[in-house]
């Protein structure tokens, strides 16, 4: 198949399956004789095992280092439960920086007034100033 089919059948665009060629995380495909790409079903496998790595938010070198255990059959599963336990760690410190950023915004918007006066709690905090150091 062309990489539009392998793209289709994979959920990975066309675009990305070229830069995942470019950046060494798949091998070249085989070409034609007019230099068109080739993808069989273990290259779309390969692809979809990319995307799902992806969609669970590991990164480039976390996935190469998962799709390279994923292909040694002879790997521990010690070294693979060690990558996602690493990634879970980064998720939960993630998720609390962002409840925390959720947390801050609600407590601003709260006190905003939202009504025809300049004054702005929420334009103060991302100034960095407040009301006491403005002299009010």
């Amino acid at each position: 198949m062309n990489i539009g089919q392998a793209a289709d059948a994979s959920g990975v665009s066309a675009k990305m399956i070229r830069y995942y060629e470019q950046i060494g995380l798949i091998r070249p495909p085989s070409r034609t004789g007019s230099n068109y790409r080739v993808y069989g079903s273990d290259e779309v496998h390969i692809l979809r095992f990319i995307r799902r790595a992806r969609t669970l938010g590991f990164s480039i070198e976390e996935t190469g280092a998962l799709l390279a255990l994923w292909q040694d059959k002879t790997r521990a599963s010690a070294e693979v439960r060690d990558i996602a336990s690493e990634h879970i760690s980064a998720l939960e410190t993630k998720i609390a920086e962002l409840e925390s950023m959720v947390g801050t915004l609600k407590h601003l918007v709260h006190c905003c007034h939202g009504d025809n006066r300049p004054d702005c709690p929420i334009l103060d905090d991302l100034a960095g100033t407040t009301a006491k150091s403005k002299g009010h």
